[in-house]
């Protein structure tokens, strides 16, 4: 927040930890970068984070080996503390090697954090599946990586960037190619069309590991991603971007009409919006876009925590059994409800207060420029 509020605007603050890599013309010390957007993605991860931690003390004391055994939960904090630390070592990178390794650690942590029940095999699946598809994206962001040395010679996002706009002169072709391998990174991870299939299995995981990882934190770091090298974008790649996630928002919402598995409604929720803040991203609505990401990530981890509450209740998670569950449990109807009135913000009329509302309406109006301005 100090950095946010009280530095003047592009003021980036580093902390050198050590030397890392001196390898030839390759030199890469392990440094922390603070800058007004990762200060907004740090506020992001250390708050929900802190609310997932302390929400599990009571969602998993229903587990029938969790006062048995203090290794079973000495396990389930590790994973979660070890994807807190991954999530933030990827978003203080200041280079693309320092990204690279947090970004390959969180899916760690999402690959142990959803086959967290590994004696289910449909968890053991789905946590499989996750790593492979995720895999997918990057490899791509590895080319990506390896293409943008070849090109400047360098990994550090300052040299990049700095020098970016002489490399599109001379090498158009060439940085139109490694910036959309970047982007096929950030589809995996922000589970975009073609690489979405894994999000929804991954509810097989506890429900904090869904309000956490697959709502607030690692599927928001392809959208990270994208904002963070959205200079290097160049115009085909941008709209390459926004088509993609057009169709994305469009086919998860359809599919969430058909779903009745409560946590797999809201996974298909959390791809649509992803699709929302690519497109706001590809249509140069950066900020809606990194805005969208901020407030998503509260409404949508509130509705997951509120879908625990509720599938303790009745002990399923199939939506045709539940209903009339006000007086039963008004603390969880009231605020899903605030949620979900977060999350319809400009659809639904004279509600003009909640965040979704400004986040969604500044996309739609970033969308309605581009169309006046093209």
């Amino acid at each position: 927040w100090v950095i946010f509020f009280t530095y003047p605007e592009g003021t980036i603050v580093k902390v050198l930890l050590s030397d890392w890599i001196k390898s030839a013309d390759l030199e890469i010390s392990w440094m922390l970068r603070f800058d007004k957007l990762n200060s907004v993605m740090l506020v992001v991860i250390t708050t929900i984070s802190a609310l997932v931690h302390l929400y599990s003390i009571g969602y998993m004391s229903h587990d029938e080996h969790w006062e048995q055994s203090e290794k079973y939960k000495a396990r389930f904090f590790a994973y979660l503390s070890l994807f807190t630390f991954m999530m933030l070592m990827l978003v203080t990178a200041d280079n693309f090697l320092q990204m690279f390794f947090g970004w390959e650690g969180v899916g760690l942590a999402s690959y142990l954090l959803i086959g967290f029940y590994y004696k289910k095999s449909a968890a053991n699946s789905a946590a499989i599946k996750a790593f492979i598809v995720n895999r997918v994206g990057d490899f791509g962001f590895a080319l990506g990586i390896f293409g943008l040395f070849y090109l400047f010679g360098n990994i550090n996002f300052d040299q990049i960037f700095m020098n970016a706009k002489e490399m599109a002169e001379s090498n158009y072709v060439q940085l139109e190619l490694f910036a959309f391998l970047l982007f096929v990174g950030a589809m995996g991870k922000s589970a975009q069309l073609f690489l979405h299939t894994w999000l929804p299995d991954a509810m097989e995981g506890p429900t904090p590991v869904s309000a956490l990882v697959h709502s607030a934190t690692m599927v928001a770091a392809g959208v990270f991603l994208t904002g963070r090298f959205f200079p290097m974008f160049v115009p085909e790649v941008l709209l390459v971007i926004a088509v993609v996630g057009v169709i994305t928002l469009f086919i998860a919402a359809t599919i969430a009409i058909t779903a009745v598995d409560i946590k797999k409604v809201l996974a298909y929720s959390t791809i649509s919006q992803l699709g929302y803040m690519m497109m706001s991203l590809g249509l140069g609505g950066w900020l809606a876009g990194l805005l969208h990401l901020f407030t998503h990530a509260f409404f949508k981890s509130l509705l997951f925590m509120g879908s625990g509450s509720v599938i303790h209740a009745v002990h399923t998670n199939d939506m045709r059994e539940m209903g009339g569950l006000y007086k039963k449990i008004p603390g969880t109807c009231w605020t899903m409800f605030i949620a979900c009135l977060a999350i319809a913000g400009a659809g639904i009329p004279f509600v003009i207060g909640t965040s979704g509302y400004y986040s969604k309406d500044a996309i739609l109006e970033q969308a309605f420029s581009f169309w006046r301005v093209n």
